[in-house]
């Protein structure tokens, strides 16, 4: 899972759903999990 600063471009990826988990901004992506990420 990457660690990134800014997760804009990555709402707009098909497949991919912004989550929050523990006050951490997530986007999880079944289609792709290649851009699993974390922002921190």
């Amino acid at each position: 899972m990457q660690v990134r600063n800014s997760l804009k471009v990555l709402k707009k990826l098909p497949g991919s759903q912004v989550v929050r988990r523990r006050g951490r901004v997530y986007v999880i992506n079944k289609q792709n999990p290649r851009w699993n990420t974390r922002q921190g």
